[in-house]
């Protein structure tokens, strides 16, 4: 796409967004933007209409326009990083493809980044509009980066945020399978805010969200950038090695005292399992990182492009 370029792209992954996407462009095109604006949508192999949708936008497009099309589903947070890579603006916002991040907001988003010199800005919702569960979910992931990765506590992290496009370019330098967003932006830059934004109903459809894709999430979050569950597993080992010793101790003295009881299969078999079940848990753990870095070793591809449309 020729032509100066504009001063906020709009970057949208699209996932069975057929019934929901149109609405969303439509206001985008409507927006007032000092500079100019763009928008760039990223189907990540939606299995509906979403695609041809998608195209008809291109064809009539008031604003710049980019299609790309993903040649299988990869995530959301992948999605996001071919959008990034492809965005020719000064700066980013990216939103959800189902009208619950209001345009309107993401150009405040953009106005505080500018107007403060900051990377990255976090729309920090007042009410959610997501099921509970989801919410908790979310809730659950913002708790546990505080622990993970380092970020100031207690700071707001959602997936409705602006970012450079020094930052982007940090980010989309990275190149492994599992890509967690938040992560990798805090991997690059200090200069972060956080602005109350509205959260409107999800104007039609049901999330795609589902409890599997927070499970993955998470393990992006702790495995891909924090030593720390082995640390925790480490401690975990050490004391129960430690119970192990002073319950051997208590077993020595119970014999030569007469005071054991006489049968005691059933406090083995549970410290068996107790134990084994520990071991098992760590054995996974060290393997989750044994199989990220073996994927990542073997170049397994972050996303792949089968086709990217411009609008004129």
């Amino acid at each position: 796409m020729s032509g100066p370029a504009p001063a906020l792209s709009f970057v949208i992954p699209l996932y069975h967004s057929a019934t929901s996407i149109g609405a969303v462009v439509r206001e985008i095109e409507e927006l007032h933007v000092e500079g100019g604006h763009e928008i760039i949508l990223v189907n990540d192999g939606s299995a509906d209409a979403t695609g041809s949708v998608a195209r008809d936008l291109v064809r009539n497009a008031r604003v710049p326009i980019t299609l790309i099309e993903h040649a299988r589903n990869f995530g959301e947070h992948n999605a996001v990083l071919t959008g990034w890579r492809h965005a020719r603006g000064r700066h980013i916002v990216n939103l959800d493809d189902d009208g619950q991040n209001p345009p309107a907001e993401a150009v405040r988003l953009w106005q505080h980044a500018q107007a403060n010199g900051l990377d990255v800005v976090f729309g920090h919702y007042e009410v959610k509009q997501h099921s509970a569960w989801r919410n908790l979910g979310s809730w659950f992931t913002n708790r546990m980066t505080d622990w993970a990765v380092d970020k100031p506590t207690g700071f707001y992290l959602s997936s409705f945020r602006c970012v450079s496009a020094f930052a982007a370019q940090q980010v989309t330098n990275y190149a492994g399978p599992y890509p967690y967003l938040d992560g990798l932006l805090l991997q690059v830059t200090q200069r972060l805010g956080s602005i109350e934004v509205r959260h409107d109903v999800r104007r039609s459809g049901s999330s795609t969200y589902t409890f599997r894709r927070l499970i993955q999430l998470w393990l992006s979050a702790w495995v891909n950038f924090s030593v720390l569950p082995l640390r925790v597993a480490t401690v975990v080992g050490m004391l129960i090695a430690v119970a192990g010793v002073l319950s051997l101790g208590l077993v020595v003295w119970l014999w030569a005292t007469n005071r054991g009881p006489a049968f005691g299969f059933g406090w083995l078999m549970a410290a068996l399992l107790i134990f084994s079940g520990t071991q098992l848990l760590m054995l996974g753990l060290i393997g989750e990182y044994v199989g990220r870095m073996f994927l990542t070793v073997n170049q397994r591809p972050q996303a792949v492009v089968r086709e990217v449309v411009s609008s004129s």
